[in-house]
């Protein structure tokens, strides 16, 4: 929770606001800055209501677990998250447990409050937990301490999957092969919620833009994409780097212009980042028009990144699960926009829904290229305008109607324990 920068605390932040008008009341337990590891933001605290009670707990410190190879935040922290909430149950009446993070071991408490407060609890998969996507891929491709993860997660999965009592994920993907998985919760409330577009954050951010250092050159016309990188996004990226190129050869003096920037594509700590798009870059010999920042910035410093920006590009994985819960703050922002993922994900339609203009797979067959040729195009050309979407999408997609959609859940859940 906030002021961490942390991806996987982004759909509870932005639901908070709304979860009260919708019959829950939310009190949170979530790890104190101190012990974290991760990236604060401190503006982040504007944006959660006030009368939120928020428990803070500790955890074992990283300085010395890592010693013996222990650095998963939601492993050290377990036994603190167990003992606070079950000061918690003791003292108060709860009606439902919902674990939403990707620190995935927190899950397997649940099955421990399950039996013994008699509370039933529901997960959101926001990624995969237990995947085998990686086992195929070379070993430089595969995430650090893959052999140790894959293997306490392939145990650990089970123990809180066996016994859920509602599941909420971002792709439907993730649920079906779940349910498959485990045919003792194939009947269980599920619902595939994406994250949602919440737009106090945008005046935040125009709030306080000046103190962030702008990190794109005004000389240029700039394109920027914020996020992870790696190679699963080489497929949907290298049709971008492409029709740069034969922009450069066929028109040097207006693609020459042309500067797209990667930020924040490592989840490494600083200093210690691989670059993952500059090698497809120098490959496709358009280097000197791509910009790599590997280490990630603050989330209010990449809204303000992307209001500054003259367009935007989001590529997707080749991973047909996946699905960029990144694109609605790229929506929010009302920049020509450019999106390239896997036929089979499922933001081809929502960017659809929403009326973007440029959003492709990148297995197209029609000419991807040329059309990516075009966007560039009209990039260069410095039309201006905000992009004005389908208000129906954007209603539909909004962070209240999505927090609305996990409160129907939670009410199925209940329902069924009655």
């Amino acid at each position: 929770m906030p002021p961490l920068n942390a991806a996987d605390m982004q759909r509870v932040r932005m639901s908070l606001p709304y979860f009260k008008q919708f019959g829950w009341d939310a009190e949170v337990v979530t790890i104190d800055p101190a012990f974290s590891g991760i990236v604060r933001d401190e503006l982040l605290v504007q944006s959660v209501p006030a009368d939120v009670k928020i428990h803070t707990i500790k955890a074992l410190d990283k300085s010395w677990t890592s010693k013996v190879g222990l650095g998963s935040l939601g492993l050290r922290s377990l036994l603190f998250y167990r003992k606070r909430v079950n000061q918690l149950l003791k003292e108060n009446h709860f009606d439902l447990i919902y674990f939403s993070t990707t620190e995935f071991a927190v899950c397997t408490l649940g099955v421990y409050w399950k039996k013994r407060f008699g509370v039933p609890y529901v997960i959101d998969m926001q990624d995969p937990w237990h995947s085998d996507y990686y086992q195929d891929k070379p070993k430089d491709q595969r995430p650090r301490k893959y052999w140790f993860s894959y293997r306490l997660n392939k145990y650990m999965e089970p123990i809180a999957m066996k016994n859920v009592d509602g599941l909420i994920s971002v792709s439907e993907d993730y649920i079906n092969d779940l349910k498959t998985r485990y045919p003792e919760i194939k009947d269980i409330p599920a619902a595939t919620i994406t994250f949602g577009a919440f737009a106090p954050d945008l005046q935040i951010a125009a709030n306080n833009s000046k103190q962030f250092t702008s990190l794109l050159n005004r000389q240029f016309t700039n394109i920027v994409y914020i996020g992870r990188g790696g190679n699963d996004m080489r497929q949907s990226i290298a049709p971008l780097f492409k029709a740069l190129k034969d922009g450069l050869d066929k028109e040097p003096e207006i693609f020459s212009k042309i500067k797209i920037h990667f930020i924040g594509t490592s989840y490494a700590p600083k200093g210690q980042s691989k670059p993952t798009i500059m090698p497809l870059a120098e490959e496709i010999a358009v280097a000197n028009n791509v910009v790599e920042i590997t280490d990630r910035i603050s989330y209010y410093h990449t809204l303000t990144t992307l209001q500054q920006a003259d367009a935007l590009f989001i590529p997707g994985s080749d991973d047909p699960k996946y699905t960029a819960s990144k694109i609605f703050p790229y929506l929010l922002a009302q920049k020509p926009l450019l999106a390239i993922f896997n036929a089979q994900s499922s933001a081809i339609g929502i960017l659809a829904e929403y009326g973007a203009k440029y959003v492709y797979s990148y297995d197209a067959t029609d000419g991807i290229e040329a059309r990516v040729y075009d966007f560039l195009k009209e990039v260069i050309s410095g039309n201006k305008k905000e992009y004005q979407y389908n208000p129906d999408a954007i209603k539909k997609y909004s962070a209240e109607n999505m927090a609305n959609k996990q409160s129907e859940l939670f009410n199925k859940v209940l329902d069924g324990k009655v």
